[in-house]
C-alpha cells in the first residue's frame, strides 16, 4: 500500500483514482498531477515503481496544500469570519446555512435534527 501525505492510497486502483483519497485532491487534480509526471491513466498504483511514487509524493508536498495544512487553513479562515461577527461568521457559529439557502424547511443538515415544541397545538374551529 503506497502512503502519500500521511495517506495510505489503495493499491489496486487506477492512480487517477487513488490520488482522491487525499484530502484537497479532486478529480482536477489528480489529472494535473498525472498529466505533469506523465503517468498514463488506465496505469494502477500496484503497477508504480518506487521512484515513481517518490515523485508523486515530492510533487504533491511542494505544489499542493493536502489533509493536516488544508484543514488547518480552512479552519482558520472560519474562525476569523466568526471574530470579525460578519454575517457569514454568525451563520457559522449558530450551525445554520452560510450560503443563503433557505430555512424555513430543508437545511436538516446544518440544523441537526428536528426538535418537536412542546405545548404547540392546532388550533381547530
Amino acid at each position: 500500500m503506497a502512503r502519500i501525505a500521511g495517506v495510505n492510497i489503495p493499491t489496486n486502483k487506477r492512480v487517477l483514482i487513488s490520488l482522491r483519497y487525499i484530502y484537497g485532491i479532486g478529480p482536477t487534480k489528480a489529472q494535473e498531477i498525472c498529466t505533469k509526471l506523465s503517468i498514463p491513466d488506465d496505469r494502477r498504483v500496484n503497477q508504480l515503481s518506487d521512484d515513481e511514487v517518490l515523485k508523486i509524493r515530492q510533487l504533491i508536498e511542494a505544489d499542493y496544500r493536502v489533509e493536516g495544512d488544508l484543514r488547518r487553513e480552512i479552519a482558520m479562515n472560519i474562525k476569523r469570519l466568526m471574530d470579525l461577527g460578519c454575517y457569514r461568521g454568525l451563520r457559522h457559529r449558530r450551525g445554520l446555512p452560510v450560503h443563503g439557502q433557505r430555512t424555513h424547511t430543508n437545511a436538516r443538515t446544518r440544523k441537526g435534527k428536528a426538535v418537536a415544541i412542546a405545548g404547540k397545538k392546532k388550533v381547530t374551529k
